[in-house]
């Protein structure tokens, strides 16, 4: 798959440099099949959040206000403040951007950046849910609210909306209709957008979903890590959080920074996100 969008890269490149006159830009429609297979895959990962908390309420004793604190630190720490720590240091900041253009470098800042920014906003909000539990002391059930809190708004924000715009894309490009929509578009915008959508295919759904999934199971687990740490008052929570949360992060750092193949990321991800499951599983059999 990487060999055919460089190929395709390269033609459409070529075709830019060689030829000044404005022209449309060749369309390549994405397949039916792959459309309905990525809006299959984008339903899946929107409603599974909502799902798992209707059927949770009951026997975990979940709380509508704890999973909206999850949304809205995860909205405040990673859609507002990492964006706009990313931006002045990855494009403001002359003197950033050129030490962060080493990869070993970008890597462990991309890691600890996330780490740092969601597992503050994290702390802060636990310990404001644990100062206001009728019963601190019961089971993960505010860990579990927050967590598909937290993690259904990244599902949202990162995966379903994103997704639902390149599936729009795609529509629109089948009926010919993407140039004109885009026309504001500079020519390499519009270029990456035709190399992308060359590349969907029913395969990237199915990756999708694995890295949705693996994702909110990451984020109830540090949910649960961070509650119980909060409850047992440790002070070692929050930086133990921030290096977990970091290290979760780092297969998707190294694979950005062209050093780790996807095949291997998603390998990766899809075990340990396993490893996870089966761990909170066996915690919350134990309390039951």
């Amino acid at each position: 798959m990487r060999g055919g969008l460089r190929s395709c890269a390269a033609w459409f490149t070529r075709l830019l440099r060689t030829d000044s006159t404005p022209r449309p830009m060749p369309v390549l429609p994405v397949s039916p099949i792959t459309l309905a297979v990525l809006a299959a895959a984008t339903i899946c990962v929107a409603v599974l959040p909502i799902v798992l908390y209707r059927r949770w309420r009951m026997p975990f004793a979940l709380n509508r206000r704890d999973a909206i604190a999850g949304i809205a630190v995860f909205a405040l720490s990673a859609m507002v403040i990492e964006r706009a720590l990313n931006d002045y240091l990855l494009r403001q900041n002359a003197a950033a951007s050129g030490w962060l253009s080493n990869p070993l470098a970008f890597v462990v800042y991309g890691v600890f950046i996330a780490g740092i920014c969601e597992e503050v906003g994290r702390f802060i909000a636990m310990r404001w849910l644990a100062r206001r539990a009728s019963n601190p002391g019961r089971a993960d059930g505010t860990a579990l609210a927050y967590g598909l809190g937290h993690g259904g708004a990244e599902a949202w924000f990162v995966g379903v909306l994103v997704q639902a715009q390149w599936i729009a894309f795609g529509v629109l490009a089948d009926r010919g209709q993407l140039d004109t929509y885009l026309a504001n578009l500079p020519p390499e915008s519009m270029l990456r957008i035709h190399v992308l959508l060359a590349s969907l295919s029913p395969a990237m759904a199915g990756i999708f979903v694995l890295e949705r999934v693996a994702a909110l199971v990451f984020q109830i687990g540090l949910s649960v890590l961070m509650w119980r740490g909060v409850r047992a008052g440790s002070r070692a929570i929050l930086p133990l959080a921030v290096v977990a949360h970091a290290l979760i992060d780092v297969p998707a750092a190294l694979s950005q920074a062209q050093l780790l193949p996807l095949v291997a990321v998603d390998a990766i991800y899809a075990l340990v996100a396993i490893a996870v499951a089966a761990a909170l599983i066996r915690l919350h059999r134990r309390a039951a």
